[in-house]
């Protein structure tokens, strides 16, 4: 019987198709004209296709159609609308090439782009047109192009070595995978072969000259079956996405996983395209990794080795770098933790003998331990360089002072030696020399140990081995011993180098480990913008030795430059046009890039989790190499992914505050309806009665005292309401000033008089009391609610005492009232918004005792209660402030 769970979708892929969906729907459609060289009719099948979708009414413009003067596809040309080019001029020679932001101005529903690898102007915003074409395809736009199947960077080797020319112009194979429609224009040999003897490919010259060299029917031949195979290999990937996709139930190939071990030698260029290759052929995931020895690259290898990189890239292959001196064991561990089903590597008959035993040897290593996982050896003769003849000469890493520094101390070592040789005896003499070269191997490469220790072997044998001043040695066990001295020195001396080596690149990693902790340390404790662009400023001079300047989209979604840098960066109009570019691509442009590289700055877009957060302007006068490279990747990710949170915090504060003010706004009109309309009802009612002029003289004096305590009653829910306002948004600001609490107590007992006539009022000042540094304004707003407040709780004829005092460097008042307390509840809620006690007169909305904790918070005091003893409640409130005497003062 079926499960019936067993053909349920799974969610995560559901959700996760759905989103490819979505985001393909935005994007642009690529059509791909796919032929297996020049002349079979793309460019012309194209066109054809442009017109029938003209006819059908679609907005087709042509960016740029090559018809290298062949009249058939000039003719095909008419009548289709055209976007200018744009003209540069190199040597008074007049380039054309797409003009980009045209089109893209102009939005059409199609644009015809021929010849997708192409390579632009070097004054044109990409190094390469299928760039321009990613661009289009961004904003949406349909693109039909043209593509030859040696252009394809996977492909380009094997084609040079098909037809005996290097291909230049290559794309990165993800272009034709991820193409929405490939069409294969296809021709038989004989018939393309027909086309170029009549002319219709070059001209009677050329077509001679293409005759003998690429068209010859081998070639033919053989360009066609790969072009036929890619895309055979295209439509099956199709066809097993679809049945995944629709949960069709298959036989399907196993999960592939492909390890590529990659060096600094051109073999392993022909490794990654052919493990492309593969890869794409049989549905495998790829990626390389290098392993970093101890032995260190000459500049021609380091270059080799960066050039190797860029192709990975290239092909999108992620590329991993460890170090360590044992590579077979490196790359089995590796392959092992990351669940690899084949490691490749590859194998030459060329090449130094030295380089082709240690090659076979971990090749031999692999397979001998490699257990479960599958190694491939491919080889690569074609592209190796050729022999040396220097099979066992050593790398001379050390400089020609170091080898000079060397001979010196060694000869002065000697002559030390030679002087108290009669003490000390031949023998112990080579523990000297020993000892002495264990020294220069803290200092000096390999083989200026190797120099230390001939010289040293030969000083010894005729300075100091009997027959002296020969090298002549009488007893075998001297030879023995000098045979024995020259391994120990020598193997003692290059260990001990090893060891340093190792030691150094350690401390290298380490050090970049460390400086990323440092880095993720402090940008945690960072709280704004602006601090973090300080950080990114002194962090990037620090370890990349560059200056930059910070783009940073604000809430509009434009980017502002943050200003915090020392020395100032300054951009001129192009290059300020290249950063939005980045922003809005999210994409690197610039120096040492393949985008607008003629610029001063490299611009790399600040990219964090969910959105772009703006871009990175870096002035470096050289290009990161691979290590600098990954170092830089990890920190752009740590400052972007800062930037985003902090982006993202601010904005939730700003959301906080927003649904805090609309439940206060809704809840102020929902509670202050009544207490709005109480006044406004009295104040319009005496008002009539007084314009009615019917009223007597007394009837108008107690009108007239109606209007002005409605008057008063509204303008103190008008100040609370404000006060509230400025509390909750965070826009309050004390501004302290020497203040004479006397004044302060007369402008309170003058403001409340009618208030608390009522009471037994008790006003408590001491008479040494001295100025105090506080917000007139905002005390005395506070100690008005307050005795507002006490008012509201005490009955009438009761007492209510206002003291003042200054202790311990606190400004401190007291409110009692002699009401009837509150209860545990109503202690711990007494101060929120809007909250009334259960014994409070009718009126009021609730907000007096918040204010009063609001503006208290403010000059960074604290406002308590408690019940008192004998009944009623006192509210203290203390601020800490400065105090002065008033005889100290002179005005």
């Amino acid at each position: 019987m079926n499960n019936p769970t067993e053909n349920r979708p799974n969610p995560d892929e559901l959700l996760e198709a759905l989103k490819q969906e979505q985001a393909q729907s935005k994007r642009g459609k690529l059509k791909i004209f796919f032929g297996m060289c020049a002349g079979v009719g793309k460019t012309c099948a194209m066109l054809e296709a442009a017109h029938a979708e003209l006819k059908k009414g679609a907005d087709v413009v042509v960016g740029y159609v090559e018809t290298h003067n062949r009249t058939q596809t000039a003719q095909m040309a008419v009548g289709l609308p055209t976007v200018a080019r744009k003209k540069y001029y190199r040597n008074n020679i007049l380039v054309e090439e797409m003009d980009l932001d045209a089109i893209i101005q102009r939005k059409p529903q199609i644009v015809l782009v021929d010849e997708l690898a192409h390579t632009n102007a070097p004054e044109a915003r990409h190094a390469k047109r299928y760039q321009d074409v990613l661009e289009l395809l961004d904003n949406g736009i349909n693109v039909y192009t043209t593509l030859n199947v040696q252009h394809l960077e996977s492909r380009a080797e094997t084609v040079a070595q098909i037809t005996g020319i290097i291909v230049r112009e290559t794309l990165p194979d993800s272009i034709f995978e991820n193409a929405d429609e490939v069409e294969v224009i296809d021709l038989t040999t004989a018939e393309l072969l027909e086309r170029l003897a009549e002319g219709k490919i070059y001209g009677t010259e050329r077509a001679r000259h293409a005759r003998e060299n690429f068209f010859r029917q081998g070639n033919i031949t053989a360009l066609r079956e790969m072009a036929l195979r890619i895309v055979a290999d295209r439509v099956d990937k199709q066809l097993n996405a679809y049945m995944q996709y629709k949960r069709i139930k298959a036989t399907w190939k196993s999960a592939f996983r492909f390890l590529i071990v990659i060096d600094a030698t051109p073999q392993s260029t022909f490794l990654l395209r052919s493990a492309k290759t593969l890869a794409y052929s049989i549905g495998a995931t790829a990626q390389a990794i290098y392993v970093e020895t101890l032995t260190k690259p000459s500049p021609q290898e380091q270059q080799q080795l960066s050039a190797n990189f860029k192709l990975a890239k290239q092909l999108e292959i992620p590329c991993r770098t460890i170090t360590n001196d044992s590579r077979w064991q490196t790359v089995l561990d590796f392959a092992q933790k990351e669940n690899i089903t084949h490691v490749l590597v590859r194998t030459s008959s060329v090449g130094s003998l030295s380089q082709r035993w240690r090659q076979k040897t971990f090749i031999n290593q692999l397979l001998r331990h490699s257990g479960n996982i599958d190694v491939y050896v491919i080889g690569a003769e074609n592209t190796a360089t050729p022999p040396s003849s220097k099979s066992f000469v050593p790398v001379f890493t050390s400089s020609v002072v170091d080898y000079l520094l060397v001979t010196f101390l060694v000869v002065v070592s000697a002559v030390i030696c030679n002087a108290f040789s009669d003490y000390l005896g031949y023998e112990v003499v080579s523990y000297v020399f020993l000892f002495v070269i264990s020294i220069f191997s803290l200092f000096f490469g390999t083989t200026a140990i190797l120099l230390a220790a001939v010289l040293y072997a030969l000083i010894w044998d005729y300075f100091f081995i009997p027959p002296i001043h020969t090298f002549h040695i009488g007893r075998v066990e001297d030879i023995l011993m000098l045979v024995m001295f020259f391994v120990i020195a020598l193997l003692n001396g290059i260990l001990t180098s090893r060891i340093r080596r190792q030691e150094k690149k350690t401390r290298a990693r380490e050090e970049q480990t460390h400086a990323l902790y440092q880095i993720t340390r402090r940008l945690a404790s960072l709280q704004s913008i602006e601090e973090i662009t300080q950080q990114v400023a002194s962090n990037t001079k620090q370890y990349f030795g560059a200056d930059v300047a910070v783009f940073i989209k604000n809430e509009a979604d434009k980017l502002e430059k943050q200003t915090y840098f020392k020395p100032q960066l300054f951009f001129t109009d192009k290059e300020e046009s290249i950063i939005d570019w980045v922003f809005r691509n999210n994409a690197r442009a610039g120096r040492w890039t393949d985008t607008l590289p003629a610029t001063r700055y490299t611009f790399y877009p600040l990219t964090g989790d969910s959105q772009n957060m703006g871009v990175l302007a870096v002035a470096h006068n050289k290009n990161f190499t691979q290590a600098d490279e990954q170092f830089w990747e990890a920190f752009l990710s740590l400052i972007s992914g800062k930037y985003e949170r902090e982006y993202l915090r601010n904005l939730a504060k700003q959301t906080y505050l927003l649904a805090e003010s609309d439940k206060l706004y809704r809840t102020l009109f929902n509670s202050i309806s009544h207490e709005l309309r109480i006044p406004i009802a009295t104040i319009m009612g005496a008002s009539d009665l007084l314009l009615s002029q019917n009223c007597s003289p007394d009837d108008k004096t107690q009108l007239e005292n109606e209007i002005n305590t409605a008057s008063l009653r509204l303008n103190r829910l008008v100040e609370n309401l404000l006060n509230m306002s400025r509390i909750e948004s965070g826009h309050l600001r004390p501004h302290p000033d020497w203040c004479d609490v006397q004044d302060l107590a007369n402008a309170l007992t003058t403001n409340l008089q009618k208030q608390l006539a009522q009471f037994h009022f008790q006003m408590i000042l001491p008479a040494a009391m001295p100025l105090v540094k506080i917000d007139f304004g905002l005390t005395e707003n506070i100690v008005h609610n307050l005795l507002l407040n006490a008012t509201q709780y005490t009955p009438q004829g009761a007492a209510i005492d206002l003291s003042f005092g200054y202790e311990h460097q606190n400004f401190v008042v007291k409110v009692a009232d002699a009401g009837k307390g509150f209860t545990k509840e109503e202690l711990r809620l007494l101060f929120d918004s809007f909250y009334r006690g259960k014994t409070a007169q009718a009126g009021g909305v609730g907000l007096g005792l918040s204010i009063v904790k609001g503006l208290t918070q403010a000059q960074g005091g604290t406002v308590a209660v408690a019940n008192r003893p004998e009944g009623g409640a006192v509210f203290t409130v203390t601020i800490p402030c400065e105090a002065l005497n008033p005889q100290d003062v002179h005005w």
